[in-house]
């Protein structure tokens, strides 16, 4: 209590002061006595699992699975861009570049391409005619991309048209006598179908690219084919049953090729264009599968390897996507109307007018 005469105003404050809490001492506290200050309470740290790691998440899993996923296809990607690089130094010759339109944008707008591929053997070939000079195009076919379009369309070899400079014979006599070039001029002007890039089968490479894809699934029919003496005489020999076939690389070439079948009386040059047309579903078939994702890289690397053409890196890409996007049209062959014989000798096909501009139309509208 304050002193009776202590003036109102007078303010005692309170001491400061330390709260202690006892507690119960160790020896050392007993022995030194007093008690210690109450420490401030610590977060108690969440338990953790063995080794000290993390618990998995199902969102941490799915984000490492998308990074990966997507390393996956830029390495692709870069593969594809660098071998079509390297590639276009083996490009087409500059008179069939000049022969081309060099239109179209896929996969946003159409454009139309060649396709060619020659009988010319690879090098070092025991096949009979691997030394041969002036190949002809064993493969003739037109496929239109893009801009919501998808269509093919063959022309059997042995079809007979005006050659410009060489009067009238089969087609694919303008790739022997002035390569891609006339071959270009030949099918445009006959036609009347503005060609706008071309792509030739490389057949020392295609085979390669088949097998980097792990193979490829068509359905074909019954085959039993010795192409130029089989197998025992440097060739090649093919056996399939009829229905659904895995095919690797050397067989799907040997399959492309095949024109005379002795399990199919009457199996003819326009059975094989749609066997042709057939093994490019095929492709495009693969490229949806987890076997060909988890190949991707190696694809990528042999797919510009496996042709030539005028398009560069941007281009393949652009005409691959609306290729494996696009729908899978059934083969069309230009169908021929009757036959001819040759002032040299050998018989032909003709198209007569209006059966031309009907397989036409159907290609450009399809």
């Amino acid at each position: 209590m304050l002193p009776p005469d202590a003036p109102r105003w007078t303010q005692v404050t309170e001491p400061d002061y330390t709260l202690y809490r006892t507690r119960p001492k160790g020896i050392r506290e007993r022995m030194a006595g007093g008690d210690a200050p109450v420490a401030p309470p610590s977060r108690t740290p969440e338990p953790k699992q063995r080794g000290g790691k993390k618990p998995i998440k199902p969102k941490r899993v799915l984000k490492t699975v998308l990074i990966c996923l997507a390393g996956w296809v830029a390495l692709s990607f870069v593969l594809f861009c660098v071998s079509a690089q390297i590639r276009s130094g083996e490009g087409i010759s500059p008179s069939a570049d000049a022969a081309l339109s060099h239109g179209g944008l896929p996969p946003f707008l159409p454009t139309t391409i060649l396709v060619l591929g020659s009988d010319k053997r690879p090098k070092g070939s025991k096949e009979p005619g691997a030394a041969a000079s002036g190949e002809r195009s064993d493969t003739i076919m037109l496929i239109r991309l893009g801009g919501g379009q998808s269509s093919k369309l063959s022309i059997p070899r042995d079809t007979v048209v005006p050659i410009p400079g060489h009067g009238e014979d089969k087609i694919n006599a303008a790739y022997a006598y002035g390569g891609a070039a006339l071959s270009i001029k030949t099918i445009s002007d006959w036609t009347g179908i503005t060609i706008d890039h071309l792509v030739e089968i490389d057949l020392a490479n295609f085979p390669k690219f088949i097998d980097a894809l792990g193979g490829i699934d068509v359905k074909t029919p019954c085959v039993i084919s010795d192409i130029n003496g089989g197998t025992r005489n440097g060739g090649v020999s093919i056996r399939l049953k009829a229905g659904e076939n895995h095919l690797n690389g050397k067989q799907a070439l040997a399959f492309a090729r095949t024109r005379h079948n002795r399990c199919v009386a009457g199996y003819d040059d326009i059975d094989r264009a749609k066997a042709q047309q057939l093994m490019l579903g095929g492709m495009r078939g693969r490229l949806f599968s987890i076997g060909a994702f988890v190949r991707l890289p190696w694809a990528s690397w042999k797919a510009p390897q496996a042709i030539r053409t005028d398009m560069g890196a941007p281009g393949l890409l652009g005409v691959m996507t609306a290729l494996t996007f696009s729908g899978s049209p059934p083969p069309k062959v230009m169908k021929p109307t009757g036959a001819v014989t040759l002032p040299g000798g050998g018989a032909g096909l003709t198209v007569d007018d209006s059966a031309r501009q009907r397989a036409v139309d159907q290609f450009l509208n399809g």
